[in-house]
């Protein structure tokens, strides 16, 4: 099996350039995997997602939807109802306890309605820089780029940046891409992570751009 360290090694901006031509045409749409109808829901499928796929939170979101959707309706939940009704997903008492928390204090602060910058986000229970990155970009389509595990891999794998932290890396990664297109790239990048670039066993044969990535397993004997 191979060897799996982190990856440090920049390629050259000539190599970025191409990679991210290749990686386009490869993969032209990635959108949200995540379902939901409004702002809020889409934080409550956020929060839901921490340590859970997202298909599971996709079918414990398709029951509870269907009868609370809005601040008010979760807000009136009792924690211990709401942590049964989520419990699929995982840390189901610290969620519970965070979405109940995050629905009361936007009622009682926002009237009722998800913020859409970066401070106000992040001082709702539950609610880290990814999350907030992921409401703004997808709900509102500003340009901010999430990263989680995928990204934070396969960006280090690619030779894209040499972030030890997913701060790092989503400044590295808002430095070579063009704004408009943060979001695009966020779902591109999931989706080569999740299909491609996998944490235990990349499939780097196949791999779209494995003659300029720098941990190539399918030359190197290993993966970094």
């Amino acid at each position: 099996m191979a060897k799996i360290i982190s990856q440090t090694n920049l390629i050259s901006g000539a190599k970025r350039k191409k990679m991210l031509a290749l990686l386009a045409g490869h993969i032209p749409y990635a959108g949200p995997t995540l379902n939901y109808g409004s702002p809020f829901e889409l934080l409550v499928a956020v929060i839901l997602s921490a340590q859970c796929t997202d298909v599971r939170v996709n079918m414990v979101t398709a029951r509870l939807f269907a009868h609370y959707r809005t601040p008010g309706d979760f807000a009136a939940l009792e924690q211990e109802f709401l942590a049964e009704a989520i419990k699929d997903c995982g840390l189901y008492r610290n969620k519970s306890r965070h979405i109940i928390d995050t629905a009361r204090i936007l009622l009682e602060r926002f009237g009722g309605l998800v913020p859409n910058n970066l401070a106000e986000l992040e001082s709702l229970p539950g609610v880290g820089r990814k999350t907030a990155n992921v409401v703004l970009s997808v709900a509102f389509g500003l340009p901010a780029f999430p990263v989680d595990t995928h990204i934070f891999r396969v960006t280090r794998r690619l030779g894209l940046t040499k972030g030890k932290n997913p701060l790092q890396v989503e400044q590295d990664l808002t430095g070579l891409l063009p704004a408009a297109e943060l979001g695009d790239w966020h779902h591109r990048l999931i989706h080569f992570g999740r299909t491609t670039c996998t944490a235990r066993k990349p499939d780097c044969v196949n791999c779209v751009v494995r003659t300029l990535c720098p941990t190539n397993l399918a030359e190197t004997g290993r993966i970094r």
